[in-house]
Formats: C-alpha cells, structure tokens, sequence
C-alpha cells in the first residue's frame, strides 16, 4: 500500500421514498437497454496521457517571497490574494477531509492531505497538527514539524470556490529552516460522496459490517475455511498490526475468534492461504507460515526464507506457487517464488528483480499470474511481464511504460483474463489522478492501451479482483466499485457502495484512507476491508 510523494453519511432511504415505490400508480417504465454485442476483439490503441497532466496554475494568486528568503511562513500576508475571490471561502463548512493535489511553480506534481475535524479539535495536514486552522470565511492551513533535524512548514491559503466542482483552490508555501523553498498553487476536493452519489446502487447491498479490534491500519483480507483472516499494519511504530480471524460460516453475522500480533513485528499486509496454511506478508519476517488445520486458530509454524530481515508486502498464489513481493531495501525490489506443494513448508526456489534500475521508484508491489506468466506491477518502473514456467529462469518479456517526466504515474495492482482470445489485464496505480488501465498483453513486447476508467482525480485505486466479466475494485475514498468488463475497451459501472464517512471513528487525512482490501472467493460473497470501518461484506452480484 505504500506509496511517497515527492516531499513528505449513511443516506437512509426514508419512506416517503419507498411509498413512492410502491404505490398503485405504475410509474413510467424504462425500456430495456439495448443487447451489448460480444466483443470481437477489435480495438484502437489510445495514447498514454500519465496519471498526472500539468494543466497550469490552479489559482490567480502567489507567495511574494523570493525562494530562499528567511520569512516566517505562516504569515497569510506573505501570499498576494487580491485577484481572488475570498468571499465563495464563506461556504465551506467548518469541518471536513480533503485532498489536495498541489502544483509546484516549476511545474511538478505534489500532494497533501487535509483533516478539520467536526469537534473543532486541531486537524492535520499530513498526519501533523495543525498550528494555523481557519475554516469558513478562510482556507488557511499550516502546520510545522521537523524531519531529519530540519524544521519544515507547510501553509496552504485559500484563493477561492468553484461553485460547480466545490474545488477550493489557492496557493502553498514549503519551507525548511525558516526559508522558503518551493511554493505554487493547488486545487482541494473534500472527500464526501462525489456526483450526489446515493450510498449504494446496482444491488450492491452491505450484509454486515464488523469492527476490528486491533489497531492500526486494517489492509487486507483473505477467506477461506468458512473464516476470514484480516491483517492491519501500523504505519508509524510497527507495533499495533496483526492478525484478526473472523468465523463468517453466518456472513450476516462474523463472529471474532482470535487476534495475533507480534510487538516489533507487526506491519502485516498481506494474506493468502494453500489447504492447512496461512501465509502472512510481513515488513520484518518475510513469509510468516501458521497452521489452520484449526481456522479459527492459526499456530504459528515458520518464517520464510528465513535469516536476514525481509520485507514482503503481497502474495499471488497460483497453483503450488506462492509468489511474494518484496518493495525492498534489497537493491530496487524483487520477486521471490516459493513452492508450496507441502503448504506448510514452504521451499524458496528463486528470488528475481527487474531489468529497470533508473526510474525514481524502482519498486516492485504486486503481482498476478496467470498462464506460466507473472505480471508485476512495479511502481515506477511500469508493469513487467515476466516468463515464469521455468522458475529457475524467470525471463523478462516486455513492461508497459509511462512517460515519468512530471509525473506520478506508478504500477500498483492488477488482474489478467483471457477476452475474445486476447490476454487482457486491468491495472491500476495509486496516489492522486491513478486511473485503471486496460492493456492488451498478448504480446508482451508491444502492449497497447485499449481502455480506462477513472473517477475523482483526488482519490486513488487501490485492490482489484477480476471474477468472469466483472471487475471489483477498491477505491480508497470512493469505496467499492463494480465494472462490467465484457467489453474491456470500455469498462462500465455496473454498482457501488460507498463506504467512506467524513464521521467514521479513526479516518485520517491520508489519500489512501477508505475501502482497501478485497476478495471475492465464491460463496456468494463479497470481502472488503475498510480501513476504519472495519470488515464489511457484501452480496456477489
């Protein structure tokens, strides 16, 4: 989940609303839509735009200083606001969690996170307290902190609303050590329902929701056994993550069995199981193996390979292949593939990297397998497609690149089918502007961008699972999301429920705060863990 930036509501159907639904009077009928022909394979390839565009200043304002002047930062003064309209500042709410996507005068991308909490208590900007907080009237926001014994500041001010969008849009101030550094202007969404949107549509509908006891953020889910195993992480002191297993044999009603967490060692990311074994990602131990012969108590068993400390950060089971990720610190990331054919003894086989060493996140995150190839996903380096059959002689066949210049397009997550007899994958990245990519990588030396899809360019993709025709996907603020992918050139959305609230206990201001981890495993099902609300599961459409 990990990603780094350049620098550091339920609505209630009420029931006047049913009534309508259900009087005597037949409302006007929809006609049906029209039969979607299958698709036939056909496409033309679109151009690669990045996931971030330098459309210009956001805002007629600026900061007056000149670059290395020792100012006080934190002085509203300091930024030139007379062409802006600061009286549409007046409708913004005292409250609320924004995210910003902020543009450098030099032309670059950035981001930051904003929370103004509904108490009135001293928000965040980037999980940092607050020193300067006016909301209505204003959009000033600053907070100071020291990194690496330098003290830094951020500020942002306010230049104005867009009545349209809601957009508030103004200008930002960087400084270390009382100097001013980089500045330019930004464009802030407040993170509520985008396009009026209903809590829930398509028959999406939330069976139960449970919350988790543990700490930190909870990242991800996996099912099996009739029980779901959930891991969170804990970002800052790696300490109050974990394990937590949930009997759901009743998914309307999951019941807690056990938590596990290892104080040290308890940044755990990723779940998947073989049979009697559950595998567990951690930042520290590698593979950490336990026994669920009994589901509802995992015994812990091993850690793999084993020696040196190992971070892993997701799995793709495949067959009696465990394939592990490892984002680092050895040199830019790598691979590491287990076979697994006596589950509970795993056996390394071959550890591999990407050919690519330059690009400014050379790391690798996820991956899939399908058909003896593993497709990677590889942040900044692109997605990789690797030959894998002889596991001994993992070979790289071709990577589906991005132009990195200005931009902070990076290969998160993907999911890989076969559609008219094409191999198609759907891949996503995370941070502001990410979109999902539909690839034709039947040959992976020349792979075209045939479809997207995209929503709020303040909010990110996380997970994707691909059952059939249909793509389901966690989309941080956006919650879940449904696509018809029968024609992959043109991904519709067919549900969604939103599972983000302002309110919730615990949300933060951070991009990648929302729906988060996802499984669909078949029971009729769907798994999705929210990083606040907990375990939410929902029905398979």
């Amino acid at each position: 989940m990990a990603l780094g930036s350049p620098s550091p509501a339920v609505v209630v159907i009420g029931c006047a609303l049913l009534c309508f639904a259900c009087s005597d009077k037949p409302g006007p009928v929809e006609p049906p839509p029209p039969p979607v022909e299958p698709w036939d394979g056909t496409y033309t390839p679109l151009v690669e735009t990045t996931d971030w565009v330098d459309r210009g200043p956001y805002a007629p304002c600026s900061f007056t200083p000149a670059r290395g002047t020792v100012v006080d930062c934190d002085d509203p003064s300091l930024f030139d606001l007379s062409k802006c309209d600061l009286s549409s500042l007046d409708a913004l709410d005292a409250h609320g969690i924004y995210q910003v996507d902020v543009r450098h005068d030099l032309g670059f991308p950035d981001f930051v996170g904003v929370r103004v909490p509904q108490d009135g208590s001293t928000g965040t900007l980037d999980g940092t307290p607050l020193t300067r907080q006016q909301v209505p009237g204003r959009f000033t926001l600053s907070t100071r902190y020291t990194q690496r014994d330098v003290s830094r500041q951020t500020v942002l001010v306010g230049c104005g609303r867009q009545a349209s969008s809601g957009l508030v849009t103004g200008c930002f101030v960087r400084c270390a050590n009382g100097k001013a550094g980089s500045w330019g202007t930004f464009e802030a969404a407040r993170m509520t329902w985008a396009r009026g949107e209903a809590e829930s549509s398509g028959g999406l509908r939330l069976i139960s929701e449970t919350s988790i006891p543990l700490t930190g953020t909870h990242a991800d889910v996996y099912v099996a056994h009739q029980h779901a195993y959930v891991v969170s992480i804990d970002l800052i002191a790696e300490t109050q993550g974990g394990l937590t297993v949930f009997d759901v044999s009743d998914p309307s009603h999951p019941v807690l069995k056990k938590n596990i967490s290892l104080p040290g060692d308890s940044y755990w990311n990723a779940a998947w199981t073989k049979d009697n074994a559950l595998y567990v990602a951690s930042k520290k131990s590698g593979v950490i193996v336990f026994d669920i012969t009994n589901p509802a108590d995992p015994i812990f068993v091993r850690s793999v390979p084993g020696g040196a400390p190992l971070n892993v950060h997701t799995f793709f089971g495949d067959g009696n292949r465990l394939y592990a990720v490892s984002p680092g610190p050895a040199p830019h990331g790598e691979t590491l593939i287990f076979d697994i054919s006596t589950p509970l003894e795993p056996v390394l086989l071959n550890r591999f990297v990407v050919s690519d060493t330059t690009s400014y996140i050379p790391s690798a995150h996820d991956s899939f397998a399908y058909q003896d190839r593993l497709y990677i996903n590889h942040f900044s380096s692109g997605y990789v497609v690797f030959d894998v059959k002889d596991a001994m002689n993992p070979r790289e066949l071709g990577t589906y690149t991005f132009d990195t210049e200005n931009s902070s397009s990076m290969s998160h997550a993907g999911a890989v089918g076969t559609f008219a007899g094409r191999t198609i994958a759907f891949e996503g990245g995370e941070g502001q502007g990410t979109r999902l990519r539909v690839l034709d990588v039947t040959d992976p030396t020349n792979i075209p961008l045939i479809g997207t899809y995209n929503l709020r360019f303040h909010s990110s993709i996380h997970n994707m699972i691909l059952k059939d025709k249909r793509l389901y996907l966690t989309h941080y603020h956006e919650g879940v999301r449904v696509l018809d992918v029968s024609i992959p050139t043109h991904p519709r959305e067919i549900a969604h429920f939103n599972t983000f609230r302002e309110s919730d206990p615990n949300r933060t201001d951070s991009i990648l705060d929302g729906a988060i981890g996802i499984r669909v495993p078949g029971d009729g099902y769907v798994y999705v863990v929210d990083t606040s609300r907990g375990l939410l599961i929902f029905n398979e459409l």
